[in-house]
């Protein structure tokens, strides 16, 4: 059975705040790569692991002024995001924590729908995730 994590009782930390209009949270970790080829061959015998980031997006319904501060003054930060599954978590309750360490606002767009709802993409960089 999967653990479905609920959006209306998780929440983020920006530097140990509430991220207040939260609509979604996206991140992907990258590991740069290169092959290592045989001579005489097509083949690879060995890959060479190096540089391991982690790129995240955050859309927030209209705006965030502390995502807009930290981008103007190029900061860095940390973002907790604690994903649970119910409204008050009991023992039983599964609950995971990703902690994003030395992250920073690399960039933001904004766009609004038909129905008049202004949302925000801020696009961040972090050195690692935790998962605790």
């Amino acid at each position: 059975m999967p653990t479905i994590f609920s959006a209306n009782s998780s929440s983020i930390l920006v530097d140990g705040e509430p991220l207040e209009g939260l609509h979604s949270l996206a991140f992907r970790v990258v590991t740069e790569r290169e092959d290592i080829r045989a001579i005489g061959s097509d083949e690879r015998i060995d890959v060479s692991f190096g540089l391991r980031t982690v790129v995240g997006e955050l859309v927030v319904r209209s705006t965030s002024l502390k995502l807009n501060q930290l981008l103007d003054e190029r900061a860095g930060f940390q973002l907790v995001a604690n994903l649970s599954k119910n409204k008050g978590i009991s023992v039983t309750d599964q609950a995971v924590t990703y902690a994003f360490d030395q992250c920073y606002v690399e960039s933001k767009s904004f766009g609004m729908d038909a129905g008049g709802t202004a949302a925000t993409t801020y696009v961040f960089s972090s050195t690692r995730v935790r998962v605790e």
